[in-house]
């Protein structure tokens, strides 16, 4: 094994108890949310949040912009983030790389490719669905693009050079180049308004939140990570290497399709309604880690709260630094995680060099 998977699980020992800190990453991330909710171009009063819409009377414009747009696109954004914080930990656990992700292993951009084919190349597909099912298309599109390069990785890495950490990221790396070479030449064969909608793929918004996709998003993530609180166990076991979980009695085989399954899923959604917000999943299981330390048990839902932390605070900045114009949030989450990337490359550099 390579020293990048030498140093896996990482050594974290908190010096407060896990359950102080993560309540206090909740309260954190409730702050952020009443922040969130306060600060933007129309400001929201007390009695706004008293003029709900199941509510008799006239609706102010503070209220319709709190219940119709801050209030959706806030649960879309927790959801979202709290998704790719919880694909990011699953990934890292599965493959035993504190870098793993799902946009550095090449599955954000596998999905954003498929949406970007189905918008250009396979554009008719769209209008031969009917309206009342075209919500669910670009989901189930990202779904098997993202589901596509997580086998295909798999079995690259696998034929490659089995058991090697470092194979197994550089394949993701060149994966991830082959799909954005796909949206790329769909950029090249789209129109106008083509061309407008793949660039939101690619650069990430949440400005088209409505209480169906977060309602949608909040149930998928809280079947999944459920299911992922399932397979944490076997995660944890899955630390000491393949070998040994299997002679626990673990199906690795099984643990690594379901969670596969899991990650792509959660990758899917998110780009399918959002586009691709990079890095979030790579950070949000470091700061886990961090708090709690590197039992799979506790550190996956204190990774979906961090992931849910940061993209929202991303999120707040991308629409209230240009009002009235909004930055694509994928800048933001670019813009702190690739730093953070880097420190992380270096941390693995030094133990390459230790070992």
């Amino acid at each position: 094994m390579s020293a990048l998977g030498s140093a896996w699980p990482p050594a974290m020992t908190p010096t407060r108890p896990p359950i102080g800190r993560s309540t206090g990453l909740a309260l954190l991330l409730l702050a952020a949310v009443l922040l969130g909710l306060h600060l933007g171009a129309v400001p929201i009063t007390g009695a706004d949040w008293l003029n709900a819409p199941w509510r008799d009377g006239p609706k102010s414009g503070g209220a319709h912009v709190l219940w119709q747009l801050r209030l959706p696109r806030i649960l879309l954004t927790l959801a979202v983030g709290a998704s790719l914080g919880l694909a990011g930990a699953i990934s890292q656990a599965l493959f035993r790389n504190p870098m793993a992700e799902p946009s550095l292993l090449g599955v954000t951009s596998g999905a954003a490719a498929a949406v970007a084919l189905t918008l250009t190349v396979f554009a008719g597909l769209q209008f031969a669905v009917p309206p009342s099912a075209r919500l669910w298309l670009l989901p189930l599109v990202g779904f098997i693009g993202a589901l596509m390069v997580c086998l295909l990785l798999q079995r690259l890495s696998r034929w490659l050079a089995p058991g090697s950490i470092a194979a197994l990221l550089l394949c993701g790396l060149a994966l991830q180049a082959m799909t954005f070479a796909v949206v790329g030449l769909c950029s090249f064969l789209a129109n106008d308004e083509q061309l407008r909608a793949i660039n939101f793929w690619t650069l990430g918004s949440l400005a088209g939140a409505n209480w169906t996709m977060a309602l949608i998003m909040l149930a998928a993530l809280t079947l999944l990570g459920a299911w992922a609180a399932r397979l944490a166990g076997r995660l944890n076991a899955l630390a000491l290497g393949e070998a040994a979980a299997a002679h626990v009695g673990i199906d690795v085989d099984r643990l690594r399709w379901h969670s596969v399954v899991v990650v792509a899923v959660l990758s899917a959604l998110s780009v399918a309604w959002c586009g691709s917000i990079g890095f979030i999943g790579l950070m949000a299981p470091h700061l886990a880690r961090q708090l709690v330390g590197a039992d799979v048990r506790r550190m996956l839902p204190c990774a979906m709260l961090s992931g849910a932390l940061l993209l929202l605070a991303a999120d707040t900045l991308a629409r209230t630094l240009a009002v009235p114009a909004e930055i694509p949030v994928g800048v933001f989450s670019a813009l702190i995680g690739a730093p953070w990337f880097l420190v992380l490359l270096r941390g693995a550099v030094r133990r390459m060099g230790s070992a």
